[in-house]
């Protein structure tokens, strides 16, 4: 059993969409190797930043993202696998990779409670504190707008019926 702790630079980045580890950012790998009898399994933690930005308001964040993966690098056989040992080695990069671009957010925020950009105005919300996106008005109830803006009769008045007794 081996634990090796190693940082490497991206030679590529890794991840599309709204957020990616861009080529040239470190990752810190801390991994634990042991000899099973089918062959090296490969376990560990993954630590980086993700850059990108945000799903709702469109600013740029920079968040940190740690995964955690276990794999077994099977000895050369007769059966195919995804990971093999080759010549007493292992390759860890395609592991490290699909497991850190697997655990990035499909839809990143700068805040869990980010609340976005209006929509009328297109600016962000954040910088407007009390603000509240203005709801735009669905056409098949503007008939029904014209009533909430007329004042309320009181009662008693014409027009109105009453109950008499």
């Amino acid at each position: 059993m081996r634990e090796v702790s190693f940082e490497v630079a991206l030679a590529e980045k890794w991840g599309e969409g709204l957020v990616a580890v861009e080529a040239g950012d470190p990752v810190e790998v801390d991994v634990r190797l042991e000899s099973v009898h089918e062959g090296i399994l490969a376990s560990g933690e993954v630590h980086a930043d993700y850059t990108g930005i945000c799903g709702r308001c469109l600013t740029d964040i920079r968040q940190p993202v740690e995964v955690e993966f276990q794999e077994l690098f099977a000895y050369p056989g007769e059966e195919a696998n995804d990971f093999e040992v080759q010549d007493d080695h292992v390759d860890l990069e395609t592991l490290v990779r699909d497991a850190t671009v697997l655990s990035l957010p499909f839809q990143p925020v700068c805040r869990p409670d980010c609340p976005g950009l209006d929509p009328a105005t297109g600016e962000r919300l954040a910088d407007s504190p009390g603000a509240t996106p203005s709801e735009a008005l669905d056409p098949r109830w503007a008939a029904l707008a014209e009533f909430a803006s007329e004042p309320a009769e009181e009662p008693g008045q014409p027009g109105q019926n009453s109950q008499t007794s």
